[in-house]
């Protein structure tokens, strides 16, 4: 008896230990339970804290993208958070959750990673038998790849599951991974696999209870701009919380090299802008007291004093400065002047409004109406 196409396939299959399937069937798709549930089922349930890392910047259980051009100090100034967490102890004057730590880093090697200790144990004065709960992995001159780019999707990779692993043993609370070049696999404006790959990180997160904090530079545009973005826009969209560290300059220049700036980018639950100032001293970052209260007053009164100062001398000279901005304009005219007293480009700048809000300097007009000249005069003159 003649045998069919039909019956020889699937005797050819079942010899290779594959299911059937006949022409007409359909592969049956993967049975997955149902998590659909009612929001009446929440009534009488007692509502979860949000639990953070750092209070108001790092929440637990998601992503954090902590961004910010190359030596501006943010690997050290990571090391220094996981540090603090596996201590107990505070961070740039902050509080933290204390726990276990998963550091790891494809940028330093070991001995790098070991004189970065030496600074914050020395600087913070621990011991190394204090560092029981820091892990630490340098992945410098290796494949340092999270993921694995495919045609459809971002696939985990072995070096992952081999951090997953780790994060089950240890259950720690904070996981640092630097940097996102190094780790990511693909085109960082694809929006498809970068949010792949931000689920990725969050399902670790997630499972293991823990922060994420993943390092990455910014591109020239996130640079120009001083929003510290990089790439698609999928990367801000993607992750719940994102700070930026910069150095502090007026105008292109830097007045003190030393000086940082951590600003709050996006916050899904908290508040945005929040600034935390820092200044590098003896290999850390040790915090600054920025001006509050009655301190940001006399600042502020300080500047206009100055300000109202170089605008008489100017004026007595027979110079003009505006208030729109060019060569003559009078916040930079002021701030170039050795008679400055210290003051910034931005300073007299809010000094300038302050005084025009006041009226204690005008700003008067002269020339064709056609090409009108503007500058400021004291109120009176």
């Amino acid at each position: 008896m003649m045998r069919s196409f039909d019956q020889i396939a699937a005797e050819l299959e079942a010899a290779r230990g594959y299911p059937h399937i006949g022409r007409e069937e359909e592969a049956a798709e993967p049975s997955r339970a149902s998590c659909f549930y009612p929001a009446s089922s929440l009534k009488g349930k007692s509502v979860k804290p949000r639990e953070w890392l750092v209070h108001g910047l790092i929440p637990q259980k998601t992503v954090t993208l902590f961004s910010g051009d190359g030596g501006t100090g943010k690997s050290l100034l990571s090391l220094q958070l996981a540090v603090a967490v596996a201590t107990g102890t505070g961070w740039i004057g902050k509080g933290v959750s204390p726990g276990r730590v998963i550091y790891m880093s494809a940028e330093d090697d070991d001995d790098e990673l070991h004189r970065r200790l030496e600074d914050i144990v020395r600087a913070e004065r621990l011991s190394y038998d204090d560092l029981e709960g820091l892990t630490l992995r340098s992945l410098a001159g290796e494949d340092a790849l999270l993921a694995v780019e495919s045609q459809v999707t971002m696939m985990k990779s072995e070096l992952f599951k081999e951090l997953d692993r780790r994060a089950e043993d240890e259950a720690p609370s904070l996981v640092v991974i630097d940097t996102l070049a190094d780790v990511y696999p693909a085109n960082e404006n694809d929006r498809a696999k970068v949010r792949q790959f931000i689920g990725i990180l969050r399902g670790l997160a997630l499972r293991r209870g823990c922060a994420v904090l993943l390092l990455g530079h910014p591109s020239l545009t996130g640079l120009s701009s001083g929003s510290g973005s990089s790439g698609s826009t999928a990367w801000n969209n993607s992750v719940r919380s994102r700070l930026y560290l910069s150095r502090i300059t007026d105008g292109g220049f830097e007045a003190d090299p030393d000086r940082r700036v951590m600003t709050t980018m996006k916050a899904n639950y908290g508040r945005i802008g929040e600034e935390t100032h820092m200044k590098w001293q003896a290999g850390v970052f040790v915090p600054e007291v920025s001006e509050q209260g009655l301190d940001k007053l006399a600042a502020g009164a300080k500047a206009q004093r100055v300000f109202m100062k170089l605008l008489s001398a100017f004026t007595a000279q027979g110079r003009q400065v505006n208030h729109a901005g060019g060569p003559n304009y009078a916040p930079k005219q002021f701030a170039e002047h050795p008679e400055n007293e210290g003051m910034t480009k931005r300073a007299f700048k809010a000094a300038m409004d302050g005084l025009l809000a006041s009226g204690k300097i005008r700003i008067e007009k002269e020339g064709p109406a056609s090409r009108p000249r503007t500058f400021i005069v004291e109120a009176g003159q």
